[in-house]
């Protein structure tokens, strides 16, 4: 086994108009900047079509598919086993990154790569297979069609390697496609769609002929040793143990941002059944997570045909439950089978389904769907898949469709991207949250209803703080994504700094809202400039990790202008904005976004249509 001195530092580029491939070399100075994960696929992304942004399709064959390994990828460091795939958006018409936590991304740090870029568009359907130093065209033949389980199947892998595969809406262009790897998916954003334009079913890694050494290992298991026990420690971190990311949905019930009927209210009592203890005692769940986690918040358990399940994750579980008016969680698994092996984002495609029943209940499209009926679910998620009847239109998600009928201010997207399972009315922060995130309505941009709600530092329904927080979360988000370590181990490392551990609970709102970055000071993720440092051996401070995610952050927000400036609006469904009566316990709010945004803005020091300047990216060194 060859033994690599902190990263590979080079991709694997793969031309699929000729099946030649080549070496991509990666320099130091763009690691030091970007990290690795989202932020090099970013830079790789830019380094290559830079020229002639608003020209590409993102169906086209001039789109490239980027599968980027994180830096600590094999290495030991906890919740590390994460990869990002990165392209143009078919769904968003802007630049995305999806993470993954599936086997695939191990395989191929280990067979000696850092990442694989996939250029051009094969003439036939093919299954890639590569290993340290080879790659093989295979012909897909029957391959082609087959869900994603069946295709598992057929592959016929050994215990050295691990795939990312597509499903047949992936095939068929489904702007809603997913990339699945083991029982983890690259859910979001329609890239499935891309590797699909691309003719490519499966890529397949051979493994484990190389073994990732820290330059420093003395430091770097220090810094392991340190961030493990953190974890392990966080009261929070335990409730997902127990629950997983269904751990949730309580809080959801206790503050009203809960999905219900399309967002329209934000309360039902039937929505404690969907509850991840109610789940932890109807299944028996048990561990199923990513590898490498300290957290396993993936979970599985024993359904009805006796059989073992994955069980939902909060999102899925909110999208196809309360936001449809079903409270049976044996449908939403099986729902959640059936989007898995079809290759679907379930977010994304239950967003849409809620929103075809409004309009339908509304008189502006017709449709067989509706609030509170399931008998018909199973079958428009396979017709989604395979573009067939009402589902062709469905496929093209909640943007298309509002832009085609109306109903946009209950078409629950952002930037054509349709929003997880909080509704922002119950925590204002979540709101600018989605509204300026890049991608679209993602919730994992800052997460400030973790700050607002499932701690709670901050008051929910309050404007002081939200745009420094979710500032800093952004950019440490981004850097974190390029490590790239599991988001969710921020509530351990920094539930450990001074603030909230040591400042009483009276005290602690006005603090972290009027001294926000004061509070930032004295946060401590040294950790994990520590483990970047001690596996590359180049000198990393807490400041330059932040940093980093700026520099990401803004260069992708930058590029984004220039791909398709009409589709950057930071904005929000006017359900949000306008509508204040829902049934949550008389709550009636709606999110003040003009004033977050003017704040957000200045601190950001972006145009006041959220825009960056060449000179702010100067600043940060990014090189135009």
């Amino acid at each position: 086994m060859k033994k690599v001195n902190g990263t590979n530092n080079k991709y694997l580029k793969i031309n699929l108009n000729d099946h030649s491939w080549s070496v991509y070399q990666i320099s130091d100075k763009d690691r030091e900047k970007y990290l690795g994960g989202k932020g090099l696929a970013l830079k790789i992304y830019y380094d290559h079509l830079k020229e002639g942004l608003s020209d590409i399709d993102p169906l086209g064959e001039e789109n490239i598919l980027i599968f980027a390994m994180g830096t600590i990828l094999s290495t030991g460091a906890p919740c590390s086993a994460r990869f990002e795939v990165y392209a143009k958006s078919p769904l968003t018409g802007l630049l995305f990154g999806s993470s993954c936590g599936g086997p695939f991304g191990e395989a191929c740090k280990t067979a000696g790569w850092d990442g694989v870029i996939l250029t051009g568009k094969s003439p036939d359907p093919v299954v890639l297979k590569f290993n340290h130093d080879s790659v093989e065209f295979v012909e897909a033949g029957e391959l082609w069609g087959m869900n994603t389980e069946e295709l598992d199947k057929a592959l016929s892998m050994s215990a050295r390697e691990a795939s990312a595969v597509i499903g047949p809406a992936g095939e068929a262009g489904v702007l809603m496609a997913s990339i699945k790897s083991g029982h983890r998916f690259a859910g979001r954003g329609g890239l499935g769609a891309v590797m699909g334009s691309k003719k490519v079913k499966a890529i397949v890694a051979r493994g484990f002929s190389h073994k990732m050494e820290p330059v420093h290992p003395a430091g770097f298991k220090k810094a392991t040793k340190k961030l493990k026990k953190y974890i392990h420690r966080s009261e929070f971190l335990k409730s997902y143990r127990l629950y997983g990311t269904n751990a949730g949905v309580r809080f959801g019930i206790k503050s009203g941002y809960s999905p219900v009927r399309n967002f329209r209210d934000r309360y039902h009592p039937a929505v404690e059944q969907t509850s991840g203890e109610a789940m932890a005692e109807r299944y028996t769940t048990r561990s199923s997570s990513c590898r490498h986690c300290s957290i396993n918040c993936g979970h599985k358990g024993h359904y009805k045909d006796g059989k073992l399940h994955q069980i939902p994750e909060y999102e899925t579980n909110g999208m196809f439950g309360s936001n449809i008016e079903n409270y049976d969680t044996d449908l939403i698994i099986e729902w959640n089978d059936l989007m898995n092996s079809l290759g679907m984002d379930t977010i994304s495609v239950g967003g849409t389904l809620a929103w075809a029943m409004e309009a339908a209940e509304k008189g502006i499209r017709k449709s067989e769907l509706e609030f509170g009926k399931f008998d018909n679910i199973s079958q428009i998620i396979n017709d989604i898949a395979y573009l067939r009847g009402e589902g062709r239109e469905l496929a093209m998600g909640s943007r298309w469709l509002s832009e085609k009928y109306g109903g946009s201010d209950f078409a629950i997207q952002v930037k054509g991207l349709e929003v997880a399972a909080y509704d922002p009315r119950a925590a204002w922060g979540q709101g600018l949250s989605y509204a300026v995130a890049n991608r679209g309505g993602c919730h994992l941009g800052s997460y400030l209803v973790g700050m607002e709600i499932l701690f709670p530092y901050m008051k929910p329904l309050s404007l002081k703080g939200k745009a420094e927080w979710a500032i800093f979360y952004e950019d440490l988000f981004a850097a974190m994504n390029s490590l790239q370590i599991c988001q969710f181990t921020g509530y351990g490392i920094l539930a450990e700094y001074p603030v909230p551990k040591y400042i009483p609970p009276v005290l602690l709102r006005p603090v972290v809202a009027f001294f926000p970055r004061l509070s930032q000071l004295l946060m401590n993720w040294a950790g994990l400039s520590q483990l970047y440092t001690g596996l590359t051996g180049i000198k990393m401070s807490q400041k330059g990790i932040l940093r980093a995610g700026e520099r990401i952050n803004k260069l992708e927000r930058w590029m984004d202008f220039r791909m398709n400036p009409a589709g950057m609006l930071d904005e929000l469904p006017g359900r949000f904005l306008n509508e204040k009566e829902t049934k949550f316990q008389g709550k009636n709010t709606v999110v003040p976004l003009d004033k977050l945004l003017e704040e957000y803005y200045l601190l950001r020091r972006y145009s006041a249509i959220g825009e960056v300047s060449e000179s702010d990216l100067r600043r940060l060194d990014v090189d135009l």
